[in-house]
């Protein structure tokens, strides 16, 4: 026989699981978006900053033999690269490099926790050779 103290302790004891499943489900899916977020700002940035280290200059590279990029040419390209996709980002610029950093913010749908805001930094080095194998 129950006494009159458990009315309801069920009831209380699904609300509590149900919180911790929407929980779950929110670090899962919010999560998870999160993650993909960082992988296409990752994939924008490194192709952004590809696009910018085809700039070399091509009078410095004759006369001296060394790779310099036209600074002005390389933030053009990265920039729109960028730009085609829909996304800005900070470009630098130095020597034979081009450093491109993007940032996209997510939106959370189940977690309230509002935006999320993710990063990423990518490098390009300009080649006049094959790479390698």
């Amino acid at each position: 026989m129950r006494g009159r103290g458990d009315r309801g302790a069920v009831s209380t004891f699904i609300a509590v699981i149900a919180v911790a499943m929407l929980m779950a489900a929110g670090l899962a899916y919010d999560g998870g978006r999160k993650v993909a977020a960082l992988g296409e700002a990752s994939h924008i940035a490194e192709s952004a900053a590809r696009a910018g280290a085809q700039a070399v200059d091509p009078d410095h590279l004759r006369t001296t033999g060394q790779i310099m990029l036209n600074s002005d040419q390389a933030v053009a390209l990265a920039g729109d690269y960028l730009a085609d996709v829909g996304h800005t980002g900070q470009i630098l610029v130095a020597e034979d490099m081009v450093t491109v950093t993007v940032t996209i913010t997510v939106n959370a749908v189940l977690l309230p926790v509002g935006e999320m805001v993710v990063s990423a930094t990518e490098t390009a080095t300009a080649v006049t050779e094959e790479p390698e194998t």
